[in-house]
């Protein structure tokens, strides 16, 4: 009688210990099922845009550059970060329809003077926070973003709004940014470092106006 009381006793305590030892590993996978939530969407460069304006006294440039490649983080319907890289290789001039002329502004832009594009190839933007716009309509830009902008291996944050969405696992965010370039030591006929400039000077900030397309990975999807 005593031995069998003492193999129940046994039991009880082997079965007692082995539910025990389960439970961090349930625990375990409800934390890797959460972080799963949070998807990352590719950049799409064949269909996302990237335009840039810049004036001076006497008028105008506008012109674009293509991204190279990016990705945007995504947790349910809501975009939550992003990583867009820029190849400032690719920039060109719209408005001057004389080739020479077009090719002078091209190779100025890529030049030591502005944006050093062989020692400097790409840019950067990640972004370090999205916030919602308080009764925003529908039409409108929906989101204040706020992120790290690197150009010729500078680093300045930067905040704009944009209109920012997800849907059938398409994320698209659209809306223009304005840039300080002297923050970026392109000082190049700025008035903030140069006197008597008259005419010839250009205006510090520029703006890139932009059109994001992003796709979840069909894979992710599964």
């Amino acid at each position: 009688m005593k031995k069998t009381l003492l193999f129940l006793l046994t039991s009880a305590l082997l079965a007692t210990s082995a539910t025990a030892q389960k439970k961090p590993m349930v625990k375990s996978v409800g934390a890797i099922d959460a972080r799963s939530q949070a998807a990352t969407y590719k950049l799409q460069p064949q269909l996302s845009t990237l335009g840039w304006v810049g004036k001076k006294v006497t008028g105008q440039h506008t012109g674009t550059m293509q991204f190279k490649e990016g990705s945007v983080l995504v947790k349910g319907n809501q975009v939550t970060g992003g990583t867009f890289v820029v190849d400032m290789t690719t920039v060109k001039d719209e408005d001057l329809t004389d080739a020479g002329m077009n090719a002078k502004l091209v190779g100025h832009l890529k030049s030591d003077d502005f944006f050093s594009v062989e020692k400097n190839p790409t840019s950067t933007f990640k972004i370090t926070s999205i916030a919602p716009i308080a009764g925003a309509a529908a039409d409108a830009n929906n989101m204040t973003v706020t992120g790290d902008l690197t150009i010729k291996g500078i680093t300045n944050s930067i905040t704009f709004p944009a209109k920012v969405g997800v849907k059938n696992g398409i994320a698209a965010a659209s809306g223009t940014a304005t840039v300080d370039r002297t923050k970026y030591d392109i000082k190049f006929r700025s008035t903030s470092f140069f006197e008597s400039l008259g005419d010839k000077a250009i205006d510090n900030d520029f703006t890139l106006n932009f059109n994001v397309i992003a796709k979840q990975d069909a894979v992710a999807k599964q």
